[in-house]
């Protein structure tokens, strides 16, 4: 099962390497891990979505974390009422022929093409991670050629901030 973890560390080179290099160490599986600055400068937000059996070995990969010492603090929020959403840019064929269709099934999924040229088009999509799934199946009729995704970030609902929770 899948758990999404916040943890938010000081801002210093080298501790999403150690975070990550510590999860795999225990061979658990990082499904998405994405990091950047909070609205504190000296602060770094990580969001890990890792696969475990079972919430023992949940918990065990929040104690080992809990030990770094640039570790302010982590919160699960699997268990919290949450949003979810991942960014994924997808490079697509797209000729005279389709490039309507193509336009059509951007506007359902309520994407944006961001870049045009002669033979593809590049379009951007922010959701759930089912959503950008889902969207690319219909897109491998069009003919994917290349695919970024950020991978799962994630924010409490509510008043608090995850340092407050």
């Amino acid at each position: 099962m899948n758990r999404t973890l916040a943890v938010l560390t000081e801002n210093k080179p080298g501790v999403l390497t150690h975070i990550a290099g510590l999860i795999s160490r225990r061979s658990f599986n990082i499904e998405s891990i994405a990091a950047s600055y909070t609205e504190e400068p000296d602060m770094t937000r990580i969001t890990i979505d890792v696969t475990v059996e079972d919430d023992v070995q949940l918990e065990q990969i929040i104690n080992q974390l809990s030990k770094l010492i640039y570790v302010i603090k982590i919160v699960n929020l699997t268990d919290e009422d949450s949003i979810t959403r991942e960014l994924a840019l997808i490079k697509v064929v797209a000729d005279k022929h389709n490039r309507s269709e193509l336009r059509n099934v951007v506007e359902i999924f309520r994407a944006k093409i961001i870049d045009v040229n002669r033979e593809t088009v590049v379009i951007e999509l922010t959701g759930h991670e089912r959503k950008i799934d889902a969207f690319c199946e219909v897109l491998r009729d069009f003919g994917i050629i290349e695919i970024v995704r950020t991978g799962k970030i994630a924010l409490s609902r509510g008043p608090l901030a995850a340092k407050d929770m």
